[in-house]
């Protein structure tokens, strides 16, 4: 069987001369799953086709390891299940339309066990933040991560299902693209600028699909495309610790990084960027994806020392080194401020929050259960205080000291952070004739590409349709978003015609409990909840007119992810359907199985 296994990787690299492998997927509301085949076809079903890894033949050899793990009738069509292959790992087995395919166990962004995410035409959603494998390919096909999963050789003799696989992937558990070489025969010049999810996605999808000429990734800040999401979590984490790539990684793609250079103007005519150092880049296509700045307050005292802000590692480094048995004050009670709170309490001498509305999370969580939540935070010793904003902010010695709020009330301070939301970064489009919106924001169409042609958007700084609300008009500030934009801008920067489709899901971490959010509910009229919120094991459905738009659940993993597969499909559950029975329409997609 091995040796069976190596002669047909050995033709398949005598006929690529590439181990790698790809799918452009694109999706209609209702439609089935459709695959364009890119190079060739990883192996993992049922056919001779195999999958190969960048190994040299007599590595290959030696590193794989086979073995039959179970009967064929041991699974029931749509099921997926772990078996072990080795001491250095298992697999987890799909049996779908009756084929058997085999692939990593555990997603690439955080590590959660896709056995009890959701199996949905072909495609694994992780049961914790949403991301998406192909069952097949092992490709990751929407986010967070970057990374696929391996595939692994699947065959049957004799009703037994066999599995052959590479020990080093089953360590790794996961699957690094390689990409083509850059090659002077194509002379075109890309650009991508900002440092963030969403240029990060785009730079590699670029390489992933072939894009072989000059590839430019230009970012205000000085280091490369980081985990942003982290840093509100964990304000100690250093830089080079939330990198979402090496330093090696941009070198081996071919990737020209521009560090700590701000954009200045764009002119969508000469194809041209200018910088505020002067320079000046030439393109032949240009993603933009520059993100949003924070929000200051403009009032006296707003240069004091230590009021920070929370956008970049060196500034959640110094929140943290000068919070300890301090008295902490964080402005705004939405993700970003209560994430830091949770992060400071039993750190900080004292954390007061402070927000516009009487209950934290109140506009995309409602009032249920942004209370249920304020309540665990005050049992860890947060205060709050609501329905208030900064007049002033009092200092001594250029320190600060006191927060002065609207309603005279005094809180003294040694640090602040504010936490009141981002502005878009659009500001150097002024004269570019790119269309911005009131809000700053770009508005681009379902491609991510802007009134210009040649010119694509994505990230925080955009307003785009999203296909799974009937393509209303949107602005979602997402990590999940972002990647799923640079990617989509990509593929059509190389003429994919690939159409944006994605369920937004985002999550928050607050003092060991994990909050998972599907769907798009702003604007919501109702909230239902199934479950306990005293107990924080619930799910919240949001409801507008007749359908349910959005989950957000607490301690009932992996319902986010199943309502994601449950949207992604097509369907639309109803209000009525959730009063009539909360938990029957989970039947319809179960953990582990498909519907």
């Amino acid at each position: 069987m091995l040796k069976q296994f190596y002669k047909c990787t050995e033709n398949i690299l005598d006929r690529t001369g590439k181990a790698r492998y790809s799918y452009i997927f694109q999706k209609r509301m209702g439609a089935s799953l459709s695959r364009k085949k890119e190079w060739s076809p990883v192996g993992g079903d049922n056919s001779a086709e195999c999958s190969v890894t960048s190994q040299s033949k007599s590595e290959q050899s030696n590193d794989l390891v086979e073995k039959v793990v179970c009967a064929v009738d041991d699974l029931k069509d749509g099921e997926m299940k772990v078996f072990e292959l080795d001491k250095d790992g298992s697999v987890l087995l799909v049996k779908e339309g009756g084929n058997f395919t085999a692939v990593g166990t555990k997603c690439t962004h955080y590590g959660a066990p896709l056995v009890k995410g959701v199996l949905c035409k072909g495609m694994i959603r992780c049961p914790w933040h949403g991301a998406c494998f192909n069952a097949r390919t092992g490709d990751i096909e929407d986010f967070p991560g970057l990374d696929s999963i391996p595939a692994y050789k699947v065959s049957i003799k004799d009703g037994k299902v066999s599995v052959v696989a590479s020990k080093a992937e089953l360590k790794k558990n996961k699957h690094v693209k390689t990409f083509p070489r850059k090659s002077k025969e194509d002379s075109r010049t890309f650009v991508v600028v900002g440092g963030g999810g969403a240029g990060q996605a785009c730079i590699e999808t670029l390489r992933q699909e072939g894009f072989r000429g000059r590839l430019i990734l230009v970012t205000k800040e000085k280091h490369t495309p980081y985990d942003r999401p982290k840093l509100s979590k964990v304000l100690n984490a250093r830089a080079e610790d939330l990198l979402l790539r090496n330093q090696d990684w941009y070198k081996d793609a071919n990737v020209e990084v521009q560090y700590e250079k701000e954009v200045t103007a764009v002119d969508g005519e000469k194809k041209v960027i200018s910088s505020k150092d002067g320079s000046i880049i030439s393109y032949d296509s240009l993603m933009i994806a520059t993100g949003g700045r924070p929000r200051i307050l403009d009032v006296p005292g707003k240069n004091l020392e230590f009021i920070c802000q929370l956008r970049t590692p060196e500034e959640a480094n110094i929140i943290s080194e000068n919070s300890k048995e301090k008295k902490v004050v964080i402005i705004g009670n939405s993700f970003i401020g209560m994430e830091g709170a949770a992060y400071l309490a039993g750190k900080a001498h004292s954390v007061t929050v402070v927000g516009r509305t009487e209950i934290p999370f109140f506009p995309v969580l409602g009032e249920q259960v942004g209370r249920c939540l304020q309540k665990l935070f005050q049992e860890n010793g947060i205060k709050f205080v609501t329905a208030s904003g900064v007049s002033q902010f009092n200092g001594k010695d250029g320190r600060l000291c006191e927060v002065v709020l609207r309603d005279n009330q005094c809180l003294p301070a040694d640090l602040c952070i504010l936490g009141i939301g981002v502005t878009p970064s659009t500001d150097f489009l002024k004269d570019s004739g790119i269309n911005v919106n009131e809000q700053g924001q770009i508005i681009v169409d379902k491609y991510m590409q802007t009134n210009k042609e040649g010119i694509f958007a994505a990230g925080d700084i955009v307003t785009f349709p999203l296909s799974v609300l009937e393509n209303q008009e949107v602005n979602i500030g997402h990590w999940q978003i972002a990647h799923i934009h640079g990617r989509t801008a990509a593929l059509n920067m190389l003429g994919k015609n690939q159409e944006l489709y994605t369920v937004p899901f985002f999550w928050c971490m607050v003092f060991g409990k994990s909050i998972r959010y599907a769907g798009y509910g702003a604007g919501f009229d109702d909230v239902i909840i199934d479950g306990s919120l005293d107990d924080l094991q619930f799910v919240a459905y949001y409801t507008r007119a007749t359908s349910v738009v959005a989950v957000a659940t607490v301690g009932r993993d992996p319902v986010a992810a199943q309502f994601a597969a449950y949207l992604y499909s097509g369907k639309t559950l109803t209000k009525c359907e959730i009063m009539k029975d909360p938990k029957a329409w989970l039947e319809k997609v179960p953990p582990g199985g498909i519907y």
